[in-house]
Parts: structure tokens; sequence; C-alpha cells
């Protein structure tokens, strides 16, 4: 299985008076322009996709919804394991039902998407790998058998701006 990871796209400052809850900040314009041209740049290299789980916060499942729009992925699903403030174990545990797909995408936040990456090429009591995902980036993981630690492989690891220069090609 793969497993790809999408960091929402740029979001709007926190700002209580306009969101009360963290949860309901949206993409900026800047965000949904620059994430749908990375969407683009993104199908090129990973053209079909079994499943999109989403954190149903407004941020990533606006970015979610992009990639549906832009590239014609699946229509994103509600993932509440992808939250900010979960653990990675969890996150991995929603894979479990998917296991039997060729190519899931996660769309969530940092630094849940690092650490979800880490958990899952990291044997058991391992030092874990620091890798940083900027807002709109991706990354592709390949898993072996029932994901867990120690289980997958960084395949590729691309930023926002890399993604917008292959929609062009």
């Amino acid at each position: 299985m793969e497993v790809v990871l999408v960091r929402h796209a740029i979001a709007a400052e926190r700002d209580p008076a306009k969101w009360p809850g963290d949860g309901d900040r949206p993409l900026t314009e800047q965000g949904e322009d620059r994430m749908r041209r990375a969407a683009r740049g993104l199908g090129r290299i990973v053209p079909e996709v079994d499943v999109v789980l989403s954190s149903p916060l407004a941020r990533a499942w606006r970015t979610a919804e992009i990639l549906h729009e832009e590239i014609g992925w699946p229509a994103p699903e509600p993932c509440p394991h992808l939250e900010p403030d979960r653990s990675p174990g969890q996150a991995v545990r929603a894979l479990v039902p998917y296991r039997d797909r060729a190519r899931i995408v996660l769309v969530g936040h940092e630094p849940n998407l690092s650490e979800i990456a880490s958990h899952l090429v990291t044997p058991a009591g391992g030092r874990g790998i620091d890798i940083e995902m900027k807002k709109g980036g991706a990354a592709c993981l390949g898993v072996d058998g029932d994901p867990g630690p120690g289980t997958a492989w960084l395949r590729w690891l691309a930023t926002p701006r890399m993604l917008r220069q292959l929609e062009d090609g």
C-alpha cells in the first residue's frame, strides 16, 4: 500500500473574534490558489487514489475538497483521527480498515503528519525521523503489510513549490 500525506494549504491566522474555534479557520485566498496549482502537480505524479481521509477541521477539509475538484481524487471522508490533538498511533489505526487498498491519502496538519510518517518508518522503540512538511506539501510512504511501526519507507517528499512546478510540466 502507499500512503500519501498532504498538509493543508495556507490558512487564515488565528482570530478568536472571527473563528472562535481553531477548527473553523479557512484557507486564505492565496492558500486556495496555491493549493489548486499544487494539486494539479500532485495529480501528475499520483493520478489515482482509492480513498481520501481528511481531518474534519475546515482548513484540511477544504484542502481535500480541492484535491477532489482539481484532479478527480475521491471526495474526502472525515477522519477525526487526523485532528491536531491525536496521536500518530490513532491515525495509523484508522488505516487498518483500508489495508486492502493500493493508495490512501491522509489530509491533515503538522506536526501530526510528520509524526505519522515517523511512526510508520521507525521500528518500535526507535529514535524516529524528522521531516518537515510545508503547507500544501506532500509525502508518499510505501507500507508493507498492516500499517504499524517500522512497516513503511519514505518514497518521496515534495514541497508545494515543487508540486506547483510540476503543474506546468
